[in-house]
């Protein structure tokens, strides 16, 4: 048999169900759903240090499990000193197994590390059912050798649902485990 992540076999048995009863759904189809996790980091220094790009490639790869790929600049901006087509980020865009086993490990053992953790805000929604989260700081993914970085910088979260609205996406983001702070 093969294998099948936690919260892929949760959100197919209990979540599904929990939606369907919170919001009415009369089809298993319309219950919205985890579609993409993209994990990005805009590395402004890499004008001057272009080995910057290689350590925010190398850290995304170790922390989500799957290649990254550099992101280049889309014009030119004179006081920056950059120039279209020049690296100055990095990201990767994971789907399937690999969203759910990433989203299992920033749930149980990223947040929690992170200093005086209350929850995360609720205020990154953009009002077409998506959520963006910015973490400060790389090392609180444990697959990071704190030993071994050159500098600390943070990173972008975004999760892409089929939900229609806020209020839809944040149910499903609850019942997935993402702790949002109590207002």
């Amino acid at each position: 048999m093969a294998y099948i992540p936690r919260l892929k076999q949760e959100y197919k048995g209990r979540i599904v169900k929990a939606l369907q009863g919170e919001f009415g759904y009369k089809n298993v189809m319309q219950v919205p759903k985890l579609e993409k996790i993209v994990v990005s980091r805009g590395v402004g220094a890499a004008v001057a240090d272009k080995k910057l790009i290689d350590h925010a490639v190398d850290e995304l790869t170790m922390i989500t499990g799957q290649k990254a790929i550099s992101t280049m600049s889309k014009k030119d901006v004179a006081a920056f000193k950059l120039r279209k087509g020049m690296p100055i980020g990095a990201k990767v865009t994971l789907r399937g197994e690999r969203m759910y086993e990433f989203l299992d490990r920033l749930v149980t053992t990223a947040l929690p590390r992170v200093r005086d953790f209350q929850g995360i805000r609720a205020t990154g929604f953009d009002g077409r059912g998506n959520y963006s989260l910015g973490v400060s700081e790389q090392i609180i993914f444990p697959e990071i050798n704190i030993d071994k970085i050159n500098r600390i910088n943070g990173m972008d979260i975004t999760f892409v649902t089929s939900a229609e609205t806020d209020k839809e996406a944040k149910s499903l983001l609850t019942e997935l485990g993402l702790p949002f702070k109590k207002n």
